[in-house]
């Protein structure tokens, strides 16, 4: 049987009433490409703009995790609401997120000031799912001081997190590769603040050294941001403190500069013409087996005319 959903805006006057189970189904609809989104966005665009969102980022195994359970601590203890978007590798067989949000975050599950929701990568690359934006929108319309977006590990070209947070903390590891991998993997140019997390094994000066001779080498202006390089033990609690000093502090210098609302814009650019982009490409989709499109076709393998002039001539048509 179809699940009976609750009017649109019924479900986000009690997402912003703090009902868990609302904001959980207004998270569900945008997952499920609902019908009903439009009319989502549409009622959530007054109450959005008052989250600070977090990028968490870094390769596999540096303790995304732990860090992410660590920062919503710190955060409860100074009041303030959090939401958490863990996105997760999908599973082959059912394109669900492979590993859960109890399972990962277990001391905040019962805490009605914490959200948690995994998300399925669902196989796009950027190291979040495509629907990351308008779940973003569902927790800072729901209220949430601060969302925290956890990524699926960084690769070369999974970076996406910079341009979706107003900051972005990377995460390294001693023995998790040297700093030539991580500018490898683009990680040093996303980066707000940097964090060497297990900082009680050996390796933590190298891995340090090579980041602060990385950094050294980028081309700022010199009122720009300098991002910090911190150490923490996320597992026992060591270093945190200092970390949300560091996140707060750049927070401030982003109201100060103007650089929050010009990231925030920037975003809702590039939400706007992936928005659009996904509705060309449907359109065209449905042109498959269209008349015009075959005798484009035909044109363009006859040599009559090229696939530029063809593909002009189509877009007119749309």
């Amino acid at each position: 049987m179809p699940r009976r959903t609750a009017p649109v805006a019924e479900l986000v006057e009690r997402a912003r009433g703090g009902d868990a189970r609302a904001v959980a189904r207004l998270i569900s609809l945008v997952e499920d490409e609902s019908p009903l989104l439009r009319e989502v966005m549409a009622a959530l665009a007054p109450h959005a703009g008052q989250s600070h969102i977090i990028g968490i980022t870094g390769s596999p195994g540096v303790g995304k995790s732990t860090s992410t359970s660590a920062l919503v601590s710190a955060y409860r203890a100074t009041g303030k609401r959090v939401g958490v978007l863990a996105v997760d590798p999908s599973s082959p067989f059912s394109g669900g997120a492979l590993l859960g949000d109890r399972v990962r975050m277990q001391d905040h599950a019962t805490d009605p000031g914490v959200f948690i929701r995994s998300m399925a990568s669902r196989g796009h690359l950027g190291g979040l799912s495509w629907t990351t934006p308008q779940a973003l929108r569902v927790l800072d319309a729901a209220g949430f001081d601060v969302v925290l977006v956890e990524t699926v590990g960084v690769g070369q070209s999974e970076v996406e997190i910079a341009g979706m947070a107003d900051t972005t903390m990377v995460l390294l590891a001693p023995g998790m590769g040297d700093g030539i991998q991580a500018a490898k993997a683009g990680i040093l140019e996303v980066g707000d603040i940097y964090v060497v997390n297990k900082a009680d094994r050996d390796g933590v000066q190298n891995v340090t050294r090579d980041l602060r001779s990385m950094l050294a080498l980028a081309d700022r202006a010199p009122d720009a941001w300098v991002p910090p390089i911190l150490k923490t033990v996320a597992s026992r609690n060591e270093g945190i403190d200092e970390v949300v000093t560091a996140i707060e502090d750049r927070l401030t210098w982003m109201r100060g500069n103007g650089v929050l609302t010009e990231r925030r814009r920037s975003r809702a650019r590039d939400e706007i013409e992936a928005i659009a982009m996904t509705a060309l490409r449907s359109r065209f989709a449905h042109l498959h087996g269209d008349a015009r499109l075959d005798v484009l076709a035909a044109k363009v393998a006859d040599g009559r005319t090229d696939p530029y002039s063809a593909a002009d001539e189509l877009i007119d048509a749309l």
